[in-house]
């Protein structure tokens, strides 16, 4: 899978909707904060605004970094607003990554070729069907030994059909806040966000997940080439409700949420473990 590391970067700006650069291409004047992967989660599934509230409190560096897949509305007045866009737009500069720490290429999957078969029924991920992302290429993120409560939510490496004790299933989401404005009218009663629940929504369904990644796509600077982008994610069962006949899974984060209690829901609840491309 020759995909160039600059390549993965762009898809990551992509997703989150800021500059991400790889630590080679950066330089002082840039501003630019390192990028670790069990930030991750809280980047791409907190949006920009819920986070806000962390810019002007004595928290790690890390809470600001974040990018629109969180839906709820938050209410504050103009001058609030204005304060946290000076804020952000002082503070949200560039970010980095140092390849060999965030991506994990021995775990790179190509499912480009392949097609669903009898058999996928029978593969599974926290004992539950797990659909692979065919059509995609996989790269994989550098996750394992990251987390205090070790690796059983990830399951063992390498090819299995098989589920591991202790495993979670998995998700899928193309979409930052543009999606989920979508999501919402498609599938909420609209202007109503909490139709089914405050929270974080992904799906079980790639097909589900690519309807959404329009918003997604970018043009490399390196390659020219034009790709569609999404992340694939292990979710706590524990954690999630399933919407029934609506194929999202929600991590409810209830109204009135500290911005501190929401970053500790969503790293407990789902991990972002895969970065999926495909050439359009």
């Amino acid at each position: 899978m020759a995909v160039d590391k600059f390549v993965l970067a762009e898809g990551l700006s992509a997703l989150l909707g800021v500059a991400v650069k790889l630590q080679s291409e950066v330089s002082d004047s840039d501003g630019a904060v390192k990028l670790d992967v069990t930030s991750l989660p809280t980047i791409a599934l907190l949006g920009y605004e819920a986070l806000t509230e962390l810019l002007l409190s004595p928290v790690s560096y890390l809470t600001w970094l974040l990018a629109g897949w969180f839906i709820g509305d938050q209410p504050q007045t103009s001058q609030e607003t204005r304060k946290k866009e000076n804020t952000s737009s002082s503070l949200r500069k560039v970010l980095f990554v140092i390849p060999d720490e965030f991506f994990d290429p021995q775990y790179d999957f190509d499912f480009t070729h392949m097609s669903k078969s009898s058999s996928d029924s029978d593969c599974k991920r926290g004992d539950e069907s797990y659909e692979r992302p065919y059509g995609w290429k996989r790269f994989a993120l550098k996750v394992r030994d990251k987390y205090p409560d070790g690796n059983a939510w990830l399951g063992t490496g390498g090819w299995r059909n098989h589920s591991d004790p202790g495993e979670w299933p998995v998700s899928y989401h193309g979409t930052g806040l543009e999606g989920a404005e979508g999501i919402i009218k498609t599938h909420y009663k609209t202007g109503d966000r909490e139709a089914y629940g405050r929270g974080i929504y992904s799906t079980p369904d790639i097909d589900v997940a690519d309807g959404y990644s329009q918003s997604k796509r970018f043009t490399s600077q390196k390659n020219g080439k034009t790709y569609k982008v999404i992340m694939q994610n292990r979710v706590n069962p524990k954690k999630r409700t399933i919407i029934e006949g609506k194929n999202f899974w929600l991590i409810p984060i209830p109204k009135g949420t500290s911005a501190e209690k929401e970053k500790e829901i969503v790293e407990s609840s789902i991990r972002p473990y895969g970065l999926l491309l495909k050439e359009v």
